[in-house]
This record gives structure tokens, sequence and C-alpha cells, in this order.
């Protein structure tokens, strides 16, 4: 059965997304927070936990196919990757591995690996990394879904990258720095964190759809993310060495065609689209004129 609302994913909570994403009534959260798992370092420094560490894992229904699901909660920290975030994700993409739903379906949020945690949250990140590989090796499509308010940025992105298919919304923002890391590393001639316009024409969902790393692009709702995830379940993305071949030339080709360009908004209109005018459009327009661009 499908949800009966119909609500931003931007401004949702993580089980909001979970509950408007499969079918009514059907999941079943794993170490829910009245298991009380919650991180045994942000005390040490005096910082607020929450029951279930900011990563919610279980299982469900999506139109009837059986999915493993794990959100992370934007709103805690930033959805910061931490040992027992981690460890909760990691647990249920190896259960994937053994179990084989149809797919699992990761919700990124997340600024990246929680710094109070240090090097057990960067060891959490590379597990994750690992049992995505697991999963898939198994047989088991892992999608990934970006949409929220925090983004999808350092270890986290590099997570979301290993999913067979990435859905986003031109809200979602993925990359491997935030604009805060990159300005103070670069500098703010370089790259001005505070300049929005810039930071979502850069990392933001659609600039990502354009350059191939975001499958589907999909308006700022919860059905149209659930619509995407449905069509997505059984595409598997090929590890095969033509395939790899492939991608490297891609990469190539985008380095020779757009490597001199200083801007997002250069790069539309060398694909041959019109610049200032993909800020404006829906992400089916957009996705029409995807198909009539330059590769």
């Amino acid at each position: 059965m499908k949800p009966l609302f119909r609500i931003s994913y931007l401004e949702a909570t993580a089980r909001q997304r979970i509950a408007g994403l499969l079918d009514r009534s059907s999941f079943q959260e794993i170490i829910p927070p009245t298991k009380k798992q919650i991180s045994p370092h942000l005390g040490l420094f005096g910082a607020p936990v929450s029951w279930d560490d900011g990563a919610i894992i279980g299982e469900g229904q999506l139109e009837g196919h059986e999915v493993y699901v794990f959100a992370q909660e934007g709103k805690f920290r930033g959805g910061s990757i931490g040992e027992i975030h981690a460890a909760k994700i990691t647990g249920l993409l190896y259960r994937a591995a053994q179990r084989k739903p149809k797919a699992v379906i990761g919700l990124f949020d997340s600024g990246g690996v929680r710094l109070e945690e240090a090097n057990a949250g960067e060891i959490g990140a590379t597990e994750i990394i690992r049992a995505i590989f697991e999963a898939q090796k198994a047989g088991v499509p892992v999608i990934g879904l970006l949409g929220g308010g925090t983004g999808c940025f350092g270890g986290a992105s590099i997570m979301s990258c290993c999913c067979d298919v990435l859905i986003a919304s031109e809200e979602g923002r993925l990359s491997v720095s935030g604009p805060e890391v990159i300005e103070t590393v670069m500098g703010v001639e370089a790259f001005d964190s505070r300049d929005r316009a810039l930071v979502w024409r850069t990392t933001g969902g659609k600039n990502r759809f354009l350059f191939g790393t975001v499958a589907v692009l999909v308006d700022d709702h919860i059905p149209a993310f659930r619509e995407a995830a449905v069509a997505a379940i059984g595409q598997k993305r090929s590890f095969a060495i033509e395939a790899l071949k492939t991608e490297a030339r891609r990469l190539r080709e985008r380095i020779n065609s757009y490597g001199d360009k200083s801007d997002a908004s250069q790069i539309w209109e060398t694909m041959g689209l019109p610049g200032p005018g993909v800020s404006e459009m829906t992400a089916k327009e957009l996705t029409e004129a995807k198909l009539l661009s330059k590769p």
C-alpha cells in the first residue's frame, strides 16, 4: 500500500522519509531507540547523544518487494558517522548479503565522519564501504537516495558513490569535501562557501546528474523518491573489466571537455544546455534536456 502523505524529502526526518518511502506500516526497525545503543565517545566530550546514534536500520516492503533500509539522521550532529552509527549500517549490509532481499536502500544525509570519534568513525566508514561491496557481491543491489539538508560529504560521499544507483533531488548535495573545507584549503577567492548559488550549482543534485554520478533526478517530495526507488530495484552495476574501462574512458573525456572550465554554468553551456536556465528547470525538464545534450 502506498503512503498517504506527500511531504518534502528535504524537510522530513529520517524516520518520516522511511515511512513515506516504504509500503505503509511495513517497516520493522532493528536496534530501535529503546535498545539505547548510544555512542561510547560523545559523553567524554560532554556532547549530546541520541538513542539511535543518528542511524536507523530495518526491513520493510517496497511495492511488495522485501528491502532493507538504512537512513542517516542529518538533524543529529549532521548525520555524522561514529562507531555505533557505522556498526548498525555495516551489520544491516552483511545481513543483506546473507538473506538476499531485493535491494538495500540507503538514505544518505551526512557531513562525514564524526570528529569526536576520529579513528573509530574513519574505520566505521571503511567498514560500511566494504559491506556495500559484500552485498553487491551476493547479488543484492544497493540504491542510494540523496536529498537531505546536510548533504552527503566526506566518507558518506564515497559510500554513496559505491551504490549501484544514485537517486537525488536538486536539493541534495554531493562532494568529497564540503564547501567550508574547500574554502579553508583553497581560499575564499577560489570557493566562497557563503555563496549558496555557487555551492548548489557545484555540488547540487542537478550538476551531479548532468555529470552522470546521479542516475535519476527527482523533485523534492517523498513519493518521487519512492517511485524512482521502485524503478531502480533490480538494477545492478557492472564491475566487469570492460565496464570499468568504459567508465575510465568517460572520465578522461569529461576532463578533456570540461577541465578548463571554472564554473558549472560554463560546463552546462558546453554541454549545449542554457547555463543560467538549468537552475530553473524541473527534474523532468532537465532529464529531457540531458538526453539532447552532449555527453
